[in-house]
């Protein structure tokens, strides 16, 4: 029955994403004017970008792209399949300090402000203190 489903009714065969969801899908719709980006590691330790509009508060519709690795070469070509219209109307991108990180904000949304998440600089404060 499971696979009936998957096979026949669920259009999974037919997916315009089939060919490469294991290593990459992309959301263009779901983009905003704020958006953030960062990485995650799954149960494996493998490690994914994950591109996320805020506004949708991590409801449906937030999820923009997640992509396999966290290498700029692979991220951004996979990003700039977003057109430039959309790309260009990010108008801030949050992110953690992680040089890629702000390599592939700038490389793929040029015109967004680009500013680091609470977390990572209340850490950095913590630090200092406790040094």
């Amino acid at each position: 029955m499971e696979r009936q489903y998957r096979n026949h009714l669920s259009g999974y065969l037919h997916w315009d994403q089939l060919v490469h969801a294991e290593d990459w899908l992309l959301f263009e719709k779901n983009i905003g004017a704020y958006i953030c980006i960062d990485e995650v590691a799954l149960s494996r330790g493998e490690l994914y970008t994950v591109l996320t509009n805020k506004e949708a508060h991590g409801g449906k519709g937030s999820m923009i792209a997640i992509i396999k690795g966290t290498d700029v070469h692979t991220v951004t070509s996979v990003l700039l399949k977003l057109s430039r219209r959309r790309r260009y109307q990010v108008r801030e991108i949050t992110l953690d300090m992680a040089p890629n990180m702000e390599q592939i904000a700038r490389i793929c949304f040029p015109a967004a402000k680009r500013v680091t998440d609470r977390f990572h600089v209340q850490k950095l404060a913590y630090e200092a203190v406790q040094e």
